[in-house]
């Protein structure tokens, strides 16, 4: 951690990373939440294409990114001293102080002057170039002079102290804001807002430092739990104590299911190198059956976390009990290939990324994937894509060109046995996604439904990443004690669902997702899906062929003639909901039962030919090699899943 603190010390948030596209989004983040565009901005300033922006980060005035993307706005923690040849003015939202203490913040000198103008900031001199921008960091006591001395005292407003301690009886997830919708923490807690804004800690027992005014309270704890809240007002000086506790809307454990999120990262970057005693209160606060903390790199050679990973690999991280399992995972990463996690190691592996910086794509992804599965991982593709995609969309937009971390090998993976699981949950695209994996098992392969969020603890400040682990999960039904091996295995048979929250049951003739049935033809069999959860609007069954019946939410019923292989899976949704931190909405998606052995249609094995037809040409484009050997690696193990596909399509037509 150490280390940590001084790469942040150093180089701000970046932590010294290469300057590339989402280096850049993490730059920005604590600024460019709640729908302001990073990428916009970007290509405002440069033009031309991703793959342009890929090549000319160098050029991109940051500062000027944010200034242009807030277009005028002012944040809570981002003022701006707008510079004009009419005069100086500040802008901000004044927040509150507790009685003489500083509040720091940044301020965006914003330059409307047609010369550089020069602003000097507690003695520090600035240079703004003609109609530039440039971001200070600051305190309301600062000295700021811009030909004369800035008036800050809009920066904040001091109120009298009272003190909230706060108790549920268990860990917890807990807000603290002001009427204005400011946040209050624990002292020395980090000041962790999540995709919705809304400031959190977790703990139980907790001592907060807050003004003498009206303030919300409210807590819960992670997806099983519904929020409780209460408004209070302490008088100046007094300790007031709120006993508050959420109402269990389900109890996946006590049904044999138990939820995992297989992809956080404890340290990426940020603005607090994180611990893992924050790990483990944030996922006993969430009370989160599974974390899988990924070892991975950013865009070059450093690897966060590694030296954790090789010292607790293989075995449960302290805090682990009967209802509670952490281990230290991996996620590899080659941006043009895809990305993918690994949980249950034991041991270590070899590889942890490749494509970055001056290194090559020097082998695909199926060689780590073989390597990692050799050490008794179960592995998964996650934030898969990022671009909408229809049920009858052909798979070009999936492949489309640029190295934006796109799982672009999956059909490869898939094919040859090599990869368990899509996260069908995940910060990008779910219904691409979605889209992407129902013809994957509609193909012939075998996959299971995951989730992983990408929350990343060392941010605090970044939309979905600085959500609190466990904001999507994957649910597995395991067979006797919750283990790290019986959760993976669970997970390697497909009786998995993955949600943002509702609560989602399939049932087909006396089967859960991950069995196979194996009906005469012409039988019928009755399928049933259950929902819990406020957030839920819709539910469907599916099977191969597409929706087979549709409604409201609670309690689906229909009957299917069985006259081939197929499968049957279970979808609910609905719209946004405080419960969901997806801005897409609510969603939840079963793995599959598997009706037949051997479940292969035409038009879904064809799509993942069509796929692997794509991947040449983007090779070629885009694709970075020391060597023809190289190269041909990759077209090799395309040949190879070709095969694979063309021998089920062969199947299918009888010949």
């Amino acid at each position: 951690m150490h280390d940590y603190r001084r790469l942040l010390d150093r180089h701000g948030v970046t932590w010294g990373e290469q300057l590339i596209p989402y280096v850049g989004e993490v730059h920005t983040s604590a600024y460019l939440m709640n729908g302001y565009d990073y990428w916009s901005a970007c290509f405002r300033q440069l033009g031309g294409t991703r793959r342009d922006m890929d090549a000319r980060m160098g050029e991109l005035d940051l500062d000027g990114v944010v200034r242009d993307a807030l277009g005028g706005d002012v944040l809570d923690n981002l003022a701006a001293l707008r510079l004009t040849p009419e005069g100086h003015r500040l802008e901000a939202r004044t927040l509150a102080v507790l009685d003489d203490a500083p509040l720091s913040t940044t301020l965006l000198l914003d330059s409307g002057m047609p010369e550089e103008v020069t602003v000097t900031v507690d003695g520090v001199a600035h240079v703004v170039p003609p109609g530039g921008a440039k971001l200070v960091a600051i305190t309301s006591a600062s000295t700021v002079i811009a030909g004369e001395r800035i008036d800050l005292g809009a920066l904040a407003r001091r109120a009298r102290a009272a003190r909230v301690r706060l108790r549920a009886g268990f860990p917890c997830r807990w807000t603290v804001t002001s009427g204005d919708g400011q946040g209050w923490y624990p002292r020395g807690a980090v000041r962790a807002l999540d995709a919705r804004l809304r400031p959190y800690f977790h703990g139980d027992d907790l001592e907060i430092d807050v003004p003498a005014e009206r303030l919300t309270v409210s807590v819960t704890r992670g997806m099983e739990y519904g929020s409780a809240a209460v408004d209070v007002e302490p008088a100046p000086g007094e300790e007031l104590t709120v006993e508050l506790t959420p109402e269990r809307l389900y109890d996946a454990a006590a049904r044999g299911w138990y939820g995992g999120d297989l992809h956080v990262h404890l340290n990426w970057m940020g603005d607090e190198p994180a611990t893992p005693e924050r790990a483990a209160a944030a996922q006993i606060g969430e009370d989160l059956h599974v974390l899988n903390l990924v070892a991975g790199n950013v865009a070059g050679e450093r690897v966060y976390d590694r030296e954790l990973l090789e010292e607790w690999v293989g075995r449960d991280l302290p805090w682990s009990d009967e209802s509670h399992v952490a281990r230290f995972g991996v996620e590899y990463r080659n941006d043009l290939l895809g990305h993918f996690s690994a949980f249950g190691l034991t041991g270590l592996p070899t590889r942890f990324h490749s494509g970055f910086g001056d290194s090559p794509d020097a082998h695909p992804n199926s060689v780590p994937l073989a390597e990692l599965r050799g050490l008794g991982a179960v592995t998964g593709y996650g934030h898969p894509f990022h671009t909408d995609l229809s049920d009858t969309d052909p798979p070009d937009r999936a492949v489309a060109a640029g190295r934006n971390c796109s799982a672009r090998e999956i059909v490869v993976d898939a094919a040859l046995g090599l990869i368990d699981s899509l996260d069908v949950l995940n910060h990008s695209s779910i219904q691409a996604t979605a889209v992407v994996y129902r013809r994957l098992i509609g193909a012939g392969n075998r996959l299971a439904v995951t989730a992983g969020t990408d929350a990343v603890l060392s941010i605090s400040r970044r939309g979905t990443a600085s959500s609190p682990p466990g904001w999507e999960r994957v649910y597995a039904w395991v067979d006797g004690p919750l283990t790290a091996v019986s959760f993976a295995e669970a997970v390697r048979r497909g009786r998995t669902f993955a949600t943002t929250g509702p609560w989602l049951e399939l049932d087909v003739g006396g089967h859960r997702p991950g069995d196979t049935m194996r009906p005469a033809e012409g039988d019928t069999v009755t399928i049933t899906a259950r929902t819990v959860g406020p957030e839920v609007e819709w539910l469907q069954l599916r099977t191969a062929d597409g929706v087979i019946a549709e409604g409201g939410p609670g309690l689906l019923t229909a009957e299917l003639t069985v006259h081939e292989p197929t499968y049957v899976v279970a979808v609910a949704g609905g719209g946004p909901h405080p419960r969901s931190m997806h801005p897409g909405g609510a969603y939840a998606h079963t793995s599959p039962v598997y009706i037949g052995d051997h479940v292969a249609r035409r038009a879904d094995v064809e799509w993942c030919l069509r796929w692997l037809d794509l991947l040449e040409p983007l090779l070629d484009a885009d694709g970075t090699f020391a060597s023809a050997a190289q190269r041909a690696a990759h077209r090799d193990v395309h040949d190879q899943a070709r095969q694979v596909y063309r021998a089920r399509l062969r199947a299918v037509s009888g010949s």
